[in-house]
């Protein structure tokens, strides 16, 4: 998962692309020539910062490989980068060597669209073991090919205020801490009721309700389908469980009411206004961005409840690159267990390939920032745990339904939770029917 990516997701999907869509979608500029000196120039199109040319990826790639120029085409973000992304796929024009996919969209993807992206399974030197077979699987379509090579992951932790912890007399010790939640969700609400009772003055347990049920809903294998491909989220186990934690969140007083990463939920951070957050390994940097110096040492990290991975992204290779075999070769460079540990040390990009665990980068690695919290034994212990997930059609519309139009009816809007669920349920029946 990337900064940009945080945004609405887009609404539409490849089969929903019109022939004015095609037309109108304007170009992504990753397309180049090669270069006037006779090397190869590949192209490389991505949302938000991926990070590989700020960790200095691209120029090793180049000194190892003389005959090879790296050039990157970013747009900030995905809601607008996927849309011309499909529209160039189904073109065949306009594309990038190597194209980046955020993993809410890669489903879809793979099922729709496929057969116009290269079967990265069988490029040299690429073996699906190195990966966590969930990310493998996430990119894998039903008939075995597999579209993506996946980047980072977001195994869930659970960031929390040590100081407004301590005031609130709740243990602050990061094991101490995780013990208190350990196994079940419904916990770290009976937690947020402790601290509810007890809050340092003008502070609540946690930022948003939608956070929570994030949180939850990815530590199930099964959550908007079932394995046989049958609707889940008209009211399946994980789905009600998520929602009824949410919902109980919101109406026990135990969230800021904050929609995340919006400017007043910015503001939170720096004004010290909640005591936890749900957060992936990408959250870090931006928790230490918003809470600034002030928040220095009084952040820290304890395992989450249940392990889950909350975001990621893949490369993939369309069919239609121009220099398709050269694509593939630089597609499994980068995601590669080595190059993955760099881009750790450089963007704390939490890596998709185990072996990355054990290399220097990660082995022992602490985050000063957070209390010298062993960030890299934290995630990998959720990474490794964390569910295959089921995945199916239009997840990521149908988990928007949940987080920005059901859960804040409630809990900024004070709407009773079955009309807010009927609401959901209505924005999902609009998204599946596209």
């Amino acid at each position: 998962m990337h900064s940009s990516a945080h945004g609405r997701r887009p609404r539409r999907t490849a089969v929903a692309l019109t022939a004015a869509a095609v037309l109108a979608a304007g170009a992504l500029t990753g397309c180049s020539g090669d270069a006037d000196d006779g090397r190869t120039t590949l192209s490389v199109g991505t949302f938000g910062v991926f990070g590989f040319k700020q960790a200095g990826l691209y120029a090793e790639y180049e000194r190892l490989h003389p005959g090879i120029r790296i050039r990157e085409s970013v747009i900030e973000r995905n809601d607008t980068y996927y849309p011309q992304f499909l529209t160039h796929l189904v073109t065949g024009g306009g594309l990038a060597d190597v194209q980046a996919v955020e993993v809410g969209n890669v489903h879809d993807l793979a099922r729709e669209l496929g057969d116009r992206l290269t079967d990265l399974s069988r490029a040299p030197g690429v073996r699906a073991d190195a990966w966590l077979p969930w990310k493998w699987a996430q990119a894998t379509a039903p008939d075995g090919r597999t579209v993506g090579l996946g980047t980072d992951i977001g195994p869930i932790a659970v960031c929390y205020r040590k100081d407004l912890f301590r005031q609130a007399g709740l243990p602050t010790e990061r094991e101490a801490v995780g013990r208190l939640w350990a196994g079940d969700w419904h916990r770290y609400l009976a937690v947020g009721r402790a601290y509810r009772d007890r809050a340092p003055a003008g502070t609540v347990f946690t930022d948003s309700a939608a956070g929570i049920y994030n949180a939850a809903i990815h530590g199930y294998p099964e959550r908007y389908y079932d394995r046989a491909g049958r609707p889940l989220y008209t009211g399946g186990p994980a789905v009600r469980t998520a929602w009824d934690l949410a919902v109980r969140a919101a109406r026990d007083g135990l969230t800021a009411r904050l929609k995340q990463f919006e400017k007043p939920w910015d503001q939170a951070y720096a004004n010290g206004r909640f005591a936890t957050v749900a957060c992936p390994p990408w959250m870090l940097g931006y928790i230490k961005e918003k809470a600034g110096d002030t928040g220095r040492g009084q952040w820290d990290v304890a395992a989450a409840p249940r392990p889950a991975s909350w975001g990621g992204s893949f490369l993939t290779v369309p069919r239609a690159a121009r220099h398709r075999a050269a694509a593939v070769a630089l597609a499994a460079w980068l995601t590669a267990p080595e190059q993955q540990a760099r881009l750790f040390e450089r963007q704390a990009s939490f890596p998709s390939t185990p072996a990355s665990y054990a290399m220097p980068q990660l082995r022992g690695a602490r985050n000063a920032y957070f209390g010298g919290a062993p960030v890299a034994e934290i995630f990998a212990a959720a990474a490794r745990r964390a569910p295959t997930l089921v995945t199916g059609p239009r997840e990521q519309q149908i988990g928007t339904a949940f987080t920005d139009v059901g859960i804040p009816q409630v809990e900024q809007q004070g709407r009773a939770p079955g009309a807010a669920w009927a609401a959901a349920q209505e924005e999902i029946e609009n998204a599946v029917d596209e």
